[in-house]
């Protein structure tokens, strides 16, 4: 099995900054990519950034510039740095993690979501 572990989340100030962070462990043969996605109340789930192991990095259009995705591959780790926050930020954020494990073909995981308010 293979579990995410994520943390960071809070309540800030428009303005401010926040550290995501998202822990993959269990029976991993290998990761594909890792990420994060977003889901505000009554909108669908959308894509933050994800980072592929082969190092492309990918961002939704209107936060490029203010977020930052990163990896610590040997600690199988991502980390979303969100500056210059805005209200409409607000959302519960999903770590996404595309893994292979031993005797099965690549597969999506999804953590239970850290929870971020962000206050004009």
């Amino acid at each position: 099995q293979v579990q995410l572990v994520e943390s960071g989340g809070g309540l800030v100030q428009a303005g401010g900054s926040l550290r995501l962070s998202c822990a993959a462990s269990g029976s991993i043969f290998s990761i594909n990519a890792m990420g994060w996605y977003r889901q505000a109340p009554g909108k669908q789930r959308e894509l933050v950034a994800t980072t592929t192991s082969g190092g492309t990095t990918t961002y939704a259009g209107s936060l490029k510039g203010r977020f930052s995705i990163s990896r610590d591959n040997a600690k199988n780790t991502v980390y979303l740095q969100m500056n210059s926050l805005k209200p409409e930020d607000t959302a519960v954020y999903y770590c996404f993690l595309s893994a292979t494990i031993p005797l099965s073909i690549p597969t999506a995981y999804w953590g239970k979501g850290t929870l971020v308010t962000v206050s004009a």
